[in-house]
């Protein structure tokens, strides 16, 4: 699944650190946790039905900082971004065979997928500086012209596509981080980038690029970001409340962040395995799993928008909103991406805690030849901190604040969204009704899946 995955078939101390992780997470009260975290979502809903309509609203207006003009330093950083791409890539082929020592495997799922998702989301739009994409294509159709116009009525379908192949590839794949598996899936992925922007030009990247359109979704809801020309900073969300409608492709592919987000943490449980017939005692490998675990994404997926859809059809009717669903939906959708963010840095923390020093150690002799820039050659990876009760506790209850913290953001956006289209407190708080309880379930199963015995 990731670079610390396959690594539970390699390194002995590594599977036993997660497995004393496990144990103690079991001796922790935490059902207690679990209600406090669902009390504190439930409150919130309550809490914003009793302030009044301009102090919800008033939460997510931003503070203008200073003013200037994007720098054109990023066409630079972009350019070196996809030199290391190719880099990477030829590491990929030719570098070590262990993930866990191969510059590509650990930079596309520790530093890529685990810290440049997070801090998109937690700071701003840092990815904007880094898209290889946009300096590959700067390097060889500067001066190219499209051949033809993009279809306007794909919208992000394409990127919705390839993000479910980019799931699929993640949960179900024998050895998505075996360095030369990887080598061909990013370099295939490159040449159909590439290829859509010599035919569609740039905006196939904005548009069709999954990975591209998941960093910049994330970086709706960051506190900073560009208004009027001037450096913004507000609560997170405050671009999404007071941004435009997302199409709804874009809207749909929101609502899967989350759902894969979930669904990667539940195929880990003993309740998945259960269902899919799997004795954990007896695994063979992931092989044994992709067709149940690709089943199940798209089952996860397609649940999550029957739900959500239905409880903003719910709301509607309790709000008398002339509105249709689809509208609602896309108005709605971002109001996910805290959640989901939440999600993705819960279920990651343990990967990165422990694949972050395998990072630091490639980046003191990336090519393995005996450099050490970082003078870190007698520096052992450790996993320590897995096997006490104390510190495992500060990383469990790190995960369950993150899920939390996302869920009321969450339950704020969504307030102050239905106060935007509306003149009525009592209507946006009656419509509200449904969605409010979608995220108390939705915050009790998240912290379930934090505590739930795992047996992959």
């Amino acid at each position: 699944m990731r670079a610390a995955g396959a690594g539970l078939f390699i390194i002995p101390d590594f599977a036993q650190a997660h497995a004393a992780e496990g144990g103690f997470v079991l001796l922790l009260p935490t059902d207690i946790y679990i209600a406090a975290g669902v009390a504190v979502v439930a409150l919130t809903p309550i809490l914003l039905a009793l302030l009044p309509s301009r102090a919800a609203y008033a939460l997510f207006r931003p503070v203008r900082l200073w003013r200037g003009k994007p720098s054109r330093l990023r066409h630079l950083t972009r350019g070196l971004s996809a030199g290391l791409f190719v880099c990477l890539v030829w590491q990929g082929f030719s570098g070590t065979r262990d993930p866990l020592g191969n510059p590509l495997s650990l930079t596309v799922w520790t530093l890529w997928w685990v810290i440049l998702v997070t801090l998109q989301g937690l700071v701003g739009d840092i990815w904007r500086w880094l898209n290889p994409w946009l300096g590959l294509f700067g390097l060889i159709g500067m001066r190219y012209r499209r051949v033809i116009r993009y279809p306007g009525s794909w919208g992000y379908w394409p990127a919705v596509l390839g993000f479910l192949a980019f799931a699929g590839f993640l949960l179900a794949d024998i050895a998505p981080a075996d360095p030369t598996r990887l080598a061909w899936a990013t370099s295939i992925y490159a040449v159909v980038v590439l290829a859509g922007c010599l035919v569609f030009g740039p905006i196939w990247i904005a548009r069709a690029d999954p990975i591209t359109v998941i960093m910049r979704t994330y970086g709706l809801i960051a506190p900073f970001a560009r208004l009027r020309q001037r450096q913004a900073i507000g609560v997170w969300g405050w671009r999404s409340v007071k941004g435009a409608t997302p199409a709804p492709s874009l809207a749909v592919l929101m609502v899967l962040l989350l759902g894969t987000g979930s669904f990667d943490g539940l195929n880990e449980t003993f309740w998945w395995i259960g269902v899919i017939g799997l004795n954990p005692l007896e695994f063979t490998g992931r092989s044994a799993a992709q067709w149940q675990s690709l089943t199940g994404l798209l089952v996860a997926n397609l649940a999550l928008l029957g739900v959500f859809a239905s409880g903003l059809w719910a709301g509607a009717r309790l709000a008398g909103d002339p509105r249709h669903v689809t509208s609602l939906f896309c108005i709605y959708a971002p109001t996910l991406l805290p959640i989901a963010l939440g999600y993705h840095i819960a279920h990651y923390l343990t990967a990165f805690l422990v694949d972050g020093q395998y990072f630091l150690k490639m980046l003191d002799d990336p090519l393995d030849h005996g450099l050490h820039w970082l003078g870190m050659q007698e520096t052992r990876v450790t996993t320590g901190f897995f096997n006490h009760q104390d510190s495992v506790r500060v990383i469990w209850l790190t995960q369950a604040g993150a899920v939390v913290l996302g869920h009321v953001i969450a339950i704020l956006m969504a307030h102050a969204t239905a106060l935007r289209s509306t003149d009525s407190h009592g209507r946006a708080v009656l419509g509200q009704l449904p969605i409010a309880l979608f995220m108390v379930a939705y915050t009790f199963l998240g912290l379930w899946l934090l505590a739930t015995p795992r047996g992959l």
